[in-house]
């Protein structure tokens, strides 16, 4: 199946691929932070940190059932049809059997299990939310399916169910058991309705075949994979522990709920651009030149709205905390300010490289990139902990640097592209956000108060894109941008 790049043909298809993945994010956002207003003030802190602690071993156990394999499906190259297709069963029986097995073994041990992240005595809730582990094991091959496709359109319904659902289910048991059951019970049926959404749309069916042959060879490409899931899974989780036994499950719900109300801004923009970027440096990873262009086309594009979004969060953290939030979360602000400023710079500067390593098959370096971060990471947060739990943040907030200059290396190392290419090509961009910052300082100096700051944010806003337009590319870039969600609107409509 190996074919000659069509740059245009590949760019009109990733193009393609962003919008649907954009409508997905746009619907997402309009109803998601409906339901995070409502249960951050029916459900306490300590509510969502119990979820959370759940969360971070059933987030371990899938990385075992995917195996890599949704990698796997989307990079390799097939000889043909039947070659995929026998490679797709293997994948998807092999991740079906080890999700139950992996389901059976957390219920054995589901009492020892949450006392080790801090949850004792809701061995019974880790269970029941660990059904969540075959329902996601059903449907995660179909997905690569569709993602090496770029098929994103279909992927777009199961994205809208998986939005309306909370709205539909959550809130209601929030309402009626005022308990973490109602976030469990909502992933749950979340996780379902996509496991039937995709089995119905996916012109896939799974058919009984299975080749160990196949399953070792699958095995050998993705093993490095799995260890970077796991080293992944380590970065994301490894300050959950320590916040989980050394402080308690309020701190626990004020960190991760900060994050979690960061993404929901970042990830309208990220998360249409992110699920792309796998499969399409995939079909250029036998031309380096290709991919630097891509790469650098994906991020002038990205950074545009995206680093305004950090930087206006970080700016106007407290209204975003109130309108989101509620009172009861005051102590967050300053914390979801912080993390959206190393968010963006995050997405925007490291997670573009950290694509490239499997991309160019060469995934150890992605394993290494990780080991390297955990070297840094782990010493610093548990020293840090035992400041408090701001110096954690803060600490655990501006370490993600370290990951910025590792892969601003490793990616020049694979295919030489600059990292001060990189800098220089979302340089004016940086330059709008500082004037943005600028104007924004002065009318918060001139009133604070909630109803005002709508108003500063929209003046903000104007002066972010007006001083955008001075420079050429970028103004070329709006318009451009303009048209196409103007044509997009009326193609809705």
């Amino acid at each position: 199946m190996k074919k000659d790049i069509n740059m245009s043909e590949l760019s009109d298809k990733v193009a393609k691929a962003a919008k649907w993945s954009a409508y997905a994010e746009v619907i997402g956002k309009l109803v998601g932070p409906i339901t995070t207003m409502v249960l951050a003030r029916v459900l306490t802190p300590d509510a969502f940190g119990v979820v959370t602690t759940l969360t971070m071993i059933i987030a371990f156990a899938e990385i075992f059932t995917d195996a890599g394999f949704q990698r796997y499906i989307i990079q390799h190259e097939f000889k043909n049809d039947e070659d995929k297709d026998k490679s797709v069963n293997v994948a998807f029986w092999s991740n079906l059997t080890m999700s139950l097995l992996l389901w059976g073994m957390i219920a054995v041990f589901a009492e020892p299990l949450a006392a080790l992240v801090g949850s004792s005595g809701l061995g019974i809730v880790l269970i029941v939310a660990c059904a969540s582990i075959p329902l996601e094991a059903f449907s995660s091959i179909q997905m690569a399916v569709f993602k090496r496709s770029l098929d994103f359109k279909s992927l777009f319904y199961r994205r809208l169910a998986a939005t309306m659902i909370p709205l539909f289910v959550t809130i209601p048991l929030a309402l009626w058991l005022r308990s973490y059951w109602a976030l469990v019970f909502g992933t749950i049926a979340v996780n379902l309705a996509n496991a039937i959404i995709l089995t119905f749309q996916s012109p896939w069916k799974p058919r009984f075949f299975f080749s160990w042959i196949r399953l070792k060879e699958m095995l050998s490409f993705s093993i490095w994979s799995v260890f970077d899931a796991v080293l992944v899974w380590c970065t994301s989780y490894v300050e959950i522990l320590f916040i989980a036994n050394m402080l308690n499950s309020y701190y626990l719900g004020i960190y991760k709920t900060s994050m979690t109300t960061v993404g929901q801004f970042t990830s309208i923009v990220a998360a249409a651009v992110l699920p792309v970027i796998m499969p399409a440096l995939a079909r250029t990873q036998h031309d380096f030149v290709a991919m630097r262009k891509m790469i650098l086309n994906m991020q002038k594009y990205l950074s545009i709205l995206l680093l305004p979004i950090g930087v206006g969060i970080f700016l106007f953290s407290g209204l975003i905390t109130q309108i989101m939030l509620g009172e009861q979360w005051v102590e967050a602000v300053p914390y979801i300010g912080i993390w959206a400023l190393m968010e963006v710079l995050t997405i925007v500067f490291s997670r573009f490289c950290s694509n490239i390593y499997p991309a160019v098959g060469k995934p150890k370096l992605s394993v290494l990139v990780q080991i390297l971060h955990l070297i840094v990471l782990i010493p610093a947060v548990y020293f840090a902990i035992g400041f408090g739990f701001s110096v954690l943040f803060y600490t655990r907030s501006f370490i993600r640097l370290q990951a910025i200059a590792v892969n601003f290396l490793f990616a020049y190392y694979c295919i030489k592209i600059s990292p001060v290419k990189m800098i220089i090509n979302v340089l004016p961009e940086i330059i709008a956000c500082v004037a943005m910052s600028v104007v924004a300082l002065v009318l918060l100096h001139i009133s604070d108060s909630y109803v005002l700051q709508f108003v500063w944010i929209l003046c903000c806003a104007i002066s972010y894109f007006l001083v955008l337009r001075m420079f050429s590319d970028e103004r070329r870039i709006l318009i451009t941008m303009k048209g196409k969600l103007i044509n997009s609107l009326a193609h809705i409509l």
